[in-house]
């Protein structure tokens, strides 16, 4: 089929093949709602014992290949993910409203990166070795067998390579999910993976709903790792699922994260960066949600933020004038509004926004909420949309107090000209990546990962392939000759 001039299929991708399903289910572009893109395969339980048995049969072969011929399959996926860079980025704008244009320059060339830099890394491990009692210890990655990923409808195909590279480089098999609101561009990675002759079953994906195939996916025994983005609620399920079977489980849950301002900050700098919250429909899970501002400047910064937030364009993801796309989903729209309405109600001040941006849609005005108190629910639960908090603080104490007073530990903001500020916070802020004057930097080698209920686990570089692996000690008496 195509979608808008690009070919698609709607199908699974499982041991090299497409395979259809008796059921399908509708994909709409957040766009326009009355335009339908794809009847997508439904998968079912059956679905997910094939894809299993695939990656399962083709384990023992890949898992046999050394670092540099998995490699060589790794590097030519990347490659051709820089040739499709254009027509991945025009489909998951269509499937999922992200701003094209920020597809095109920074995200989908992403996944390239992911591939060659997983590749490069399981190429240049060095394992540990020492001496100890009398032995010759060395420390080894065995690939640990058959790997389910589950990602979530934001972002779909960056964040599908983000988990898929690591467990292929690692040697191991994987069956993606991806999630049932954009997985379009997933199904095109699988024509990338076919294009790049990988054996088949090495790279499985099926497609579906998560109480169905995704369920028979994660409890399956034959599943040896399991990685997961998306909600607290789900990751508890697929966890206690992982358990079952004594699977090792990652999972990255969503954030609330603190973006914290002190009065030396450049306030300029601070409420620009601060509005960039609102991008992509605020539906990022490292976005800084709760603005956290030193009393002394808070209608100053006010002030610079609304300046700014202004600016933004409330369109068409494909109109580079665009800066804040629709909520990707009707369901997901009616759940940012009855947020903003429980706000409403509860006393909390909406000091901008706090509605629909036009009646024929799925577009949420950028909105700034002030709440009467810490408890308040919209500063206390992931909304994942154009909604943020505002608060203040009179002291370093008090702002970590705010900062650190949710489950969530995903990410922070911090806006200081102060090293040394900048350092204290650092070590006492509970989240699994802090920023100091900027946002969204990332080093692939660096560990990624939440505390709390943002997740379990730590995904990037060495972190990644340890995860994806069973480590083993080899211990050899010292004299034992060679040959």
């Amino acid at each position: 089929m195509e979608v808008d001039g690009v070919s698609v299929s709607p199908d699974h991708y499982i041991n090299g093949q497409r395979v259809s399903s008796s059921r399908t289910f509708e994909d709409r572009t957040p766009l326009d709602w009355t335009w339908k893109l794809a009847d997508v395969a439904r998968g079912t339980a059956v679905d997910a014992d094939l894809a299993v048995a695939a990656a399962r049969d083709a384990f023992p072969a890949w898992a046999a290949l050394s670092t540099m011929e998995r490699g060589v399959y790794l590097d030519r996926l990347a490659d051709l993910i820089d040739r499709d860079v254009e027509k991945i980025a025009h489909v998951e704008c269509l499937d999922m409203a992200m701003l094209e244009e920020s597809l095109k320059l920074r995200v989908i060339g992403r996944g390239a990166r992911n591939f060659r830099a997983y590749a490069e890394l399981a190429r240049n491990y060095a394992p540990r070795r020492w001496s100890s009692n009398g032995t010759e210890n060395t420390v080894l990655r065995m690939p640990a067998g058959v790997t389910v990923v589950i990602t979530p409808w934001n972002a779909p195909f960056m964040l599908s390579t983000w988990k898929c590279a690591p467990a292929l480089a690692a040697g191991n098999t994987v069956i993606l999910k991806p999630a049932e609101w954009s997985p379009l561009t997933c199904s095109m990675l699988m024509d990338l993976v076919d294009e790049a002759e990988f054996p088949p079953g090495v790279f499985n994906m099926v497609q579906g709903m998560g109480d169905e195939v995704g369920a028979a996916l994660v409890r399956d025994p034959r599943v040896r790792r399991i990685s997961f983005t998306g909600s607290p609620e789900t990751g508890r399920l697929i966890g206690g699922a992982a358990a079952q079977n004594l699977v090792p489980f990652t999972a990255e849950l969503g954030g609330k994260g603190p973006f914290i301002v002190f009065a030396d900050a450049d306030l300029e700098a601070a409420a620009e960066k601060a509005a960039v919250m609102y991008d992509d429909g605020g539906q990022v899970c490292l976005a800084g949600t709760r603005l956290l501002i030193e009393s002394s400047i808070r209608e100053e910064f006010v002030n610079l933020f609304e300046v700014a937030t202004k600016r933004h364009v409330l369109g068409d993801s494909r109109d580079p004038a665009t800066t804040v796309s629709p909520l990707i989903h009707p369901e997901h729209l009616l759940r940012v509004g009855a947020f903003v309405e429980r706000a409403r109600n509860n006393g909390d001040t909406i000091v901008f926004g706090g509605g629909l941006d036009r009646d024929d849609g799925l577009w949420y005005q950028p909105t700034l909420v002030e709440p009467k108190s810490n408890d308040s629910e919209i500063v206390q639960r992931e909304v994942f949309g154009p909604v943020l908090t505002i608060q203040t603080f009179a002291d370093e104490h008090e702002a970590v107090e705010l900062a650190n007073s949710t489950q969530y530990g995903l990410s922070a903001i911090i806006y200081t000209n102060s090293d040394e500020r900048a350092e204290r916070l650092g070590t006492q802020l509970r989240a699994g990546t802090i920023w100091v004057n900027c946002f969204l930097v990332r080093d692939l080698s660096a560990p990624f990962g939440g505390t709390g209920i943002s997740g379990i686990g730590r995904e990037g570089g060495d972190y990644a392939l340890d995860f994806y692996s069973d480590l083993k000690t080899l211990q050899i008496k010292e004299g034992t000759t060679h040959g």
